[in-house]
């Protein structure tokens, strides 16, 4: 029998072994750099086929959004290509992961992965489809470049973002089936009315280094929008540098949420520009999603802001306030959406790409009334 040996050394991992008694195995998620966040884990097991571990998490009840656990299920990966839910169980502050190993190599991780080796293969299939500009607007303090992309070009302009909390992988697999579709045929009524400007990953240098929500110097992105600084926050720097030139008529923010079991949308209730009519559209962007698809839902989300009272760091607000957009957070589960509930695999990375074409088929519906 080999020896049990666990590694998060590569490209997103994060976990840190603690200690292995037979068939038990401890384990402890590292915090962002420079931060007191963590709840991304991600980690290859070699060397024990044949066993049924019980990996436990021991920490998790310090981490960012514990309340998250309870429901939960980690993903479990022997091709890094299909992840299904693994037996998980949450008491005392501590997750604990239930599976027997069949294969050689098991890796386990919050959700799905997406890579910064995946973002450069999307980067580069994508800057070579017809009617794609590409530019490298911007370099993370780890010396990554941010990439940007536009297609179309009619005269509203929408904004794509994702990956300001680069834990949130379903974020670019969002982008993934965004920027597919987006090269498709099925965009030409979109793309000949608007230009569509993309960044489909905000926050590499987190990416990398396997942190939950900060950058490589323990910034969270989605609170610097005010006042960005070179220092601090160069990526929301030179992407909101970016929307000044362009203007943004309709902006979406693509994030993941811990506890919510279900895709939601976040709006800018509380700007001190607020009207109804930009409200209305956000309102109506909600409700014809739900229509849309089964995957998408409006009765559970967040509290909103009372007028005055929004926080204009976070993009979404900013946006609104900044360039009377229609500006929407996009929310999708580390768990499952539960009123379309899918036992062997919950919410997914495919299930964010078709969630993507369901999001841009709305707003081409929508695009003349922006």
């Amino acid at each position: 029998m080999h020896d049990i040996k666990i590694d998060a050394g590569f490209d997103g991992g994060n976990i840190r072994l603690v200690r292995i008694e037979g068939d038990t195995i401890d384990l402890e998620i590292a915090k962002d750099h420079d931060s007191d966040f963590y709840q991304w884990f991600y980690f290859r097991v070699a060397g024990a086929k044949g066993r049924r571990l019980s990996l436990r998490i021991v920490n998790a009840g310090g981490s960012a959004y514990p309340f998250g656990w309870p429901g939960y299920k980690a993903r479990v990966s022997t091709d890094l290509d299909a992840w299904r839910l693994a037996e998980t169980s949450y008491a005392d502050g501590v997750l604990t992961i239930d599976h027997p190993v069949e294969t050689e190599l098991v890796w386990f991780a919050y959700f799905a992965p997406y890579t910064m080796a995946m973002h450069h293969a999307l980067v580069a299939r994508t800057a070579l489809q017809a009617g794609v500009t590409h530019r490298q607007i911007g370099t993370t303090l780890d010396g990554q470049g941010i990439d940007y992309f536009t297609i179309g070009t009619g005269p509203k302009s929408v904004w794509l973002y994702a990956r300001q909390h680069p834990g949130e992988s379903m974020a670019e697999w969002w982008m993934e089936g965004a920027l597919e579709w987006l090269t498709s045929p099925a965009a030409s009524d979109l793309l000949g009315k608007a230009t569509v400007h993309v960044v489909p990953n905000m926050n590499p240098d987190g990416t990398r280094r396997g942190h939950l929500r900060t950058n490589a110097v323990g910034t969270n992105l989605n609170r610097e929008w005010h006042d960005p600084t070179a220092e601090k926050s160069p990526e929301v720097l030179c992407v909101r540098k970016m929307m000044d030139e362009t203007g943004v008529d309709f902006a979406l923010d693509v994030h993941g949420d811990e506890a919510i079991a279900a895709n939601f949308i976040a709006g800018f209730e509380g700007i001190p520009s607020w009207t109804d009519a930009q409200g209305d559209l956000f309102t109506r962007f909600g409700e014809e999603l739900a229509a849309a698809t089964p995957d998408f839902q409006t009765e559970k989300g967040y509290p909103k802001a009372k007028p005055g009272t929004a926080n204009l760091s976070m993009s979404t607000n900013q946006l609104a306030e900044r360039f009377g957009a229609v500006s929407v957070t996009l929310e999708m589960p580390f768990k499952d959406h539960d009123l379309n509930p899918d036992p062997a695999f919950g919410w997914s990375g495919e299930r964010s790409k078709q969630l993507a074409v369901s999001c841009l088929t709305v707003l081409t519906g929508m695009i003349d009334a922006l």
